[in-house]
């Protein structure tokens, strides 16, 4: 495969409070034709994360046809899970169902910073609030660091998340760096989560420390999985399975990568891969973890 880069879409230009830089792990919803809004996580002045959106025309998607003023989730009361941060991650739209997963984060003290996997749900008003005041998953018994960005697909009335497992932290320059990979869960709500400890994607080799962000999709039964990982700089590896739980890695078959100048070409990551009308199409972040913004790209035809 191989992906057409069309070119950033939006880059926050810091007029508003909650939004003064960053547009970060990009996810699209299908509004109505050609309509596709983009949430996107932004940060404030004090660094804390909110989740805003935009919305486009996919035909044109250069032209901003509107920006959220509020935002979709913010930060949540002092001292819990989400108070430093809410990111979306991914979501969900069944028949009865709207549901937003996404990163709650807090400052931590020994380590920078602690993550879980929050949940809302869009209630009568068209509004996302929190399913509850806390996370739907964090560390446990057997995951003692921090979980996170996440997938989740209902198929086959079963729910599957692939999300971002933390294994360890380590000093390194007297600095505390964090090693994390994939790992899978399943729900027959979407909300109480069954986890076993299975790994679906893992580290390739001991200089990679960071993978995240899958994005999933069931194409005629077979399970396609794009995500970044990260050695010196991220780059958006790519994956199949046959059970959605074991995978093998194909990362040569990604199909795009770093630019040779401009907002990615140092990095690229944190991909979001949907279809629309006949057409797939990847959101994805470059430089800066999402402070250049975001881009699209459209799969070309074999």
């Amino acid at each position: 495969m191989k992906w057409k880069k069309l070119g950033k879409i939006f880059c926050p230009d810091g007029k508003i409070s909650w939004m003064r830089s960053h547009a970060s792990v990009p996810i699209a919803e299908h509004i109505e034709g050609d309509f596709f809004r983009i949430y996107f996580s932004a940060r404030d002045l004090m660094n804390r994360s909110y989740t805003g959106y935009v919305l486009i025309d996919i035909n044109n998607p250069f032209f901003i046809e509107d920006v959220s003023t509020n935002p979709v989730l913010f930060p949540g009361e002092l001292g819990e899970f989400d108070d430093s941060g809410a990111m979306a991650t991914w979501l969900v739209k069944t028949d009865n169902k709207n549901f937003l997963y996404y990163i709650g984060w807090n400052l931590g003290v020994t380590v920078p910073f602690r993550n879980s996997i929050g949940l809302a749900y869009k209630n009568d008003a068209g509004r996302y609030i929190r399913y509850c005041p806390g996370p739907i998953m964090d560390r446990s018994m057997q995951e003692p660091h921090f979980c996170a960005s996440c997938s989740v697909i209902l198929h086959e009335d079963l729910w599957h998340m692939w999300y971002l497992s933390c294994t360890d932290w380590y000093i390194q320059e007297s600095i505390p760096q964090h090693r994390y990979h994939i790992k899978y869960a399943y729900s027959f709500d979407g909300i109480h989560w069954v986890r076993k400890g299975h790994v679906s994607i893992d580290y390739s080799n001991d200089e990679e420390s960071a993978i995240s962000r899958p994005s999933v999709l069931n194409e005629n039964g077979l399970w396609k999985m794009w995500f970044s990982y990260r050695g010196r700089s991220y780059r958006i590896g790519y994956a199949e399975s046959h059970d959605g739980k074991n995978w093998t890695r194909k990362d040569h078959l990604a199909g795009i990568d770093v630019s040779k100048d401009g907002w990615d070409s140092e990095m690229i990551e944190y991909p979001f891969v949907f279809d629309h009308k006949g057409e797939r199409f990847m959101l994805y972040n470059g430089n800066g973890y999402g402070k250049t913004g975001f881009g699209l790209a459209v799969l070309e035809n074999d």
